[in-house]
């Protein structure tokens, strides 16, 4: 089992970035992915979930500007960010437990990505 970020990138004000998490070892039908994000000197904050039905789950920081879908063609969650603002800077992470469908639980043990960056311009 495997996840890996990519698309991270410098953001100016208001600006939209996508970022994606491709996973391996298992299709996206099967377990829940989740995305977290930890910015220096800042405790890790879950900021969306996507279980195998497809149903998605975000905090009240990101609802209404984080979207997560499925790109089942390339077994990825994509994570659409929009009118970023200078608290969105940080560090992106995806994870899975592989073991559960519904919920998303960003233990230290599940398998984790490497991270993908995401700072600010301003």
């Amino acid at each position: 089992v495997q996840v890996v970020e990519s698309g991270g990138g410098l953001v100016e004000p208001a600006s939209s970035l996508r970022l994606s998490c491709a996973a391996s070892g298992f299709t996206l039908d099967v377990f829940a992915i989740g995305w977290f994000r930890q910015a220096p000197g800042k405790e890790r904050e879950g900021i969306g979930c996507i279980n195998t039905t497809g149903a998605t789950l975000y905090p009240d920081s990101v609802k209404g500007r984080f979207t997560n879908s499925k790109d089942y063609a390339k077994n990825a969650v994509v994570l659409k960010m929009k009118n970023l603002k200078p608290e969105d800077t940080a560090f992106y992470y995806c994870e899975t437990d592989a073991s559960d469908y519904e919920s998303c639980t960003g233990n230290d043990n599940d398998y984790w990505g490497q991270g993908t960056q995401v700072p600010a311009s301003w």
